[in-house]
């Protein structure tokens, strides 16, 4: 392998074109060389508008170059296990958008990818050194025991031709951004969920969900509590409630590549958080700090801190918020 990695991007998708694409080509270690489409123009108009050299009509052409190290899978939801694991059979490495299945289950074919393939599901936001500095402060012990995690994600889309609102798909807010939440929590309180209990309120059009409230029991007396929403103005906050502070992420998910975020240290002494701390964090692009961080992995330099199986305990989670809404009760976690 040449000292670059040497990606192909799969589809012409939105984030791909507008986010993870060009921030791949800026990672030191990384080399976009084609992109795939099952329409060959537009393959070709994409490839054009980001200065790629090879276009394809079709994702097999893509997996079948030889000059192809590692694909980025971001298509629709159900989408995501197929082509991950034909790429990977193709002996390509797979960063792939999440979640990276439509359930547990279906997660599990993962185990079938060889061990020297790697793949990784793209929580773009574990790589972001906000979120490192928030649980190096956890552990640092200033905030005393760790007693709730809160977080709050929400957008309004009520495209019906957007893909998030397509039910048979994979859509919906929990698949989309309540996963981002499951993520924080088992982030910085380094532990799996043992049940959850759900509220979740569907479009009667689209059938997908679209406002959720979740609380995750972690044990030890540690909660997990979130909202997520696909129909109210646009919102995104991570808190950190300890026994004797509080942290907060002001801009946990989609911090912007090109200015500073801020984390947040309050004893609650006033309770407008006046005389909070406040930590500035340097702009980062997150999509090339994990673009770089997988391809120092993919050319053995340093592994990853993640791997498919904690792509599929995510998955059981979500799986068990979802039994939860059938049931209208608490739902274990499976192991």
């Amino acid at each position: 392998m040449s000292k670059k990695v040497r990606w192909g991007i799969l589809s012409t998708a939105n984030i791909g074109m507008q986010k993870v694409t060009p921030a791949i080509q800026k990672s030191p270690s990384s080399e976009v060389v084609a992109i795939a489409s099952r329409d060959g123009t537009k393959a070709r108009a994409a490839a054009d508008e980001l200065g790629i050299e090879k276009a394809y009509g079709s994702y097999e052409e893509l997996f079948a170059d030889p000059e192809i190290d590692a694909i980025y899978n971001p298509l629709p939801n159900h989408l995501h296990i197929p082509m991950t694991l034909a790429a990977a059979r193709a002996g390509k490495h797979v960063l792939c958008e999440k979640p990276i299945a439509l359930s547990a289950a279906e997660a599990e074919q993962l185990r079938e990818v060889p061990k020297n393939i790697i793949v990784l599901e793209a929580f773009m936001v574990r790589f972001h050194p906000q979120w490192a500095r928030a649980r190096e402060i956890i552990r640092s012990g200033e905030l005393g025991d760790i007693r709730s995690i809160n977080a709050v994600f929400t957008y309004f889309n009520a495209d019906p031709n957007n893909v998030r609102n397509m039910a048979d798909i994979g859509g919906g807010g929990i698949m989309d951004i309540g996963c981002y939440p499951i993520t924080a929590g088992r982030y910085l309180f380094e532990a799996e969920p043992k049940r959850v209990v759900s509220l979740v309120e569907r479009d009667e059009n689209f059938g997908t969900d679209r406002l959720a409230s979740v609380m995750a029991d972690f044990g030890g007396g540690r909660q997990l509590n979130f909202t997520c929403s696909t129909q109210t103005a646009g919102h995104q906050r991570v808190q950190v409630l300890g026994s004797k502070a509080k942290l907060e992420i002001v801009i946990p998910f989609n911090a912007p590549a090109d200015t500073r975020t801020a984390i947040t240290i309050d004893i609650g002494e006033p309770f407008d958080g006046s005389l909070a701390r406040r930590e500035i964090l340097p702009a980062v692009d997150q999509y090339t700090e994990q673009a770089e961080a997988f391809a120092q992995a993919v050319l053995g330099n340093k592994p990853l801190p993640w791997d498919t199986e904690d792509a599929i305990a995510s998955m059981r989670v979500i799986d068990a918020i979802f039994e939860s809404e059938r049931s209208g009760g608490w739902a274990n976690v499976a192991r």
